[in-house]
């Protein structure tokens, strides 16, 4: 059998009934997590500082930015994660109404008030079509703060204003100190990267019950990747908690296969080389290890890409496959962690939220140990179980929250995993 001889077939597979996820204990709603309490009520597990962009004409100012601040200001201040530069390559040449806009601006909102960013300066050039006055106006404390390069006189100039600006915000974020928080309150993003033969057998069904844990103790898992759940998506539609949410999903899939076929393209044609020469041949593997992602949990709700998360439990997401793409949009939405499972060894991390890595097999836990948290490779040696790794998996995302450095934070990544969806035509 080959890849190029084998193909997914419209036909779903038959749902087997499955048990529901056990009920919290006292223990896992008793839990807590030691994280920030921002004035709003919220809670984050991280305490940066954003440098956001508001188009990629000032991109290039905001990383000089946040590199000086990291330099000069950073030092004096211990409560402070960092400052990131939140950079990317639209915010002009592009309609000022459609999708693309809609999209844009929900993820740089969604980054501008994300919980983990004690602060956020927003810079833009001046003239392109994403309008710092889209994003509300400059306010005092450690608000957001907004100016553009033209009207400050210069790039040089822009980076000792903006000093001057994240000077102030630091004074305050600075402040902030760690208090117990309950786990109810950690939003995970969960995504699945250079996924492999075994994804869908250890790393994701271990990262599932990890799920059921979290959602039965109130907290929060946004489950994505559209593209990823065809053929697979009426297992996760038969949970959803009421027929709107069910609804909704199924006009996903259906505007999914749409957008592709436009394009001259098949979603059974996702799977990469490196995905197939790992085990998968078809989407349909493919899509049933993504699923697995969820666990059993009753699907509660389902959201645009970048779309403000509010409902407990498990939720799903709109976004592409695209890892840096999907994790980017859940993070617009509010996760405050992300999980992330790989059986081919995909090198991601993310800011302002930690990114834990996991993998399915033991073989590339020991090629790759620099970048990864977990080897869930033991499920399929028989030295642990499902649900052993998933309450494993639990406890690192709370001890995750509450400081603890992940593998890819402690290298350093995330100042350019930053990718919005790019919708729509450039002008």
């Amino acid at each position: 059998m080959h890849a190029h001889n084998l193909a997914f077939d419209k036909d779903r597979l038959a749902i087997s009934p499955q048990g529901a996820p056990e009920a919290a204990s006292d223990a896992d709603r008793a839990r807590t997590f030691m994280g920030y309490r921002r004035g709003d009520g919220r809670a984050a597990t991280r305490n940066y500082i954003g440098v956001v962009a508001s188009v990629n004409c000032s991109t290039t100012v905001c990383r000089a930015i946040a590199e000086e601040a990291n330099r000069r200001i950073l030092p004096r201040y211990e409560g402070i994660d960092g400052f990131v530069p939140i950079v990317h390559d639209q915010g002009c040449g592009m309609s000022s109404t459609g999708d693309g806009m809609a999209n844009l601006h929900r993820t740089l909102a969604g980054y501008a008030r994300h919980v983990n960013f004690g602060g956020v300066l927003m810079v833009g050039l001046g003239c392109e079509v994403n309008q710092l006055t889209l994003y509300g106006q400059s306010g005092t404390g450690a608000e957001k703060r907004h100016f553009n390069i033209q009207e400050a006189g210069g790039s040089r100039r822009s980076v000792e204003k903006a000093l001057g600006i994240l000077e102030e915000i630091a004074a305050e974020v600075g402040k902030e100190r760690r208090v117990a928080i309950p786990v109810s309150e950690i939003i995970v993003g969960l995504q699945c990267g250079g996924s492999d033969g075994l994804s869908g057998i250890t790393a994701n069904p271990a990262l599932g019950a990890a799920v059921d844990i979290l959602a039965a103790a109130g907290g929060t898992a946004i489950l994505s990747e559209t593209s990823e759940i065809y053929g697979a998506e009426h297992l996760l539609r038969s949970r959803a908690v009421n027929d709107a949410v069910a609804v909704k999903l199924d006009g996903l899939i259906a505007w999914w296969e749409n957008y592709v076929a436009l394009h001259g393209a098949s979603l059974d044609n996702n799977p990469s080389p490196g995905n197939k020469r790992g085990g998968l041949t078809t989407i349909l593997e493919k899509s049933l290890g993504a699923v697995a992602k969820g666990g059993r949990s009753p699907l509660n709700a389902v959201y645009r890409y970048a779309e403000r998360v509010t409902e407990h439990g498990l939720v799903f997401m709109d976004t592409p496959g695209y890892d840096p793409v999907s994790a980017t949009g859940q993070v617009a939405g509010g996760a405050n962690v992300i999980a992330f499972t790989t059986g081919r060894g995909s090198c991601f991390g993310c800011r302002p939220a930690p990114s834990i890595k996991l993998t399915s097999n033991t073989a590339l836990y020991r090629a790759m140990e620099e970048d990864m948290d977990i080897d869930c490779g033991v499920i399929a040696s028989g030295e642990a179980s499902i649900a052993g790794l998933g309450r494993e998996i639990f406890d690192l995302i709370v001890e995750t929250a509450s400081g603890r450095k992940t593998k890819s934070e402690l290298f350093g990544y995330g100042d350019n995993e930053f990718v919005p969806w790019h919708l729509g035509a450039t002008l």
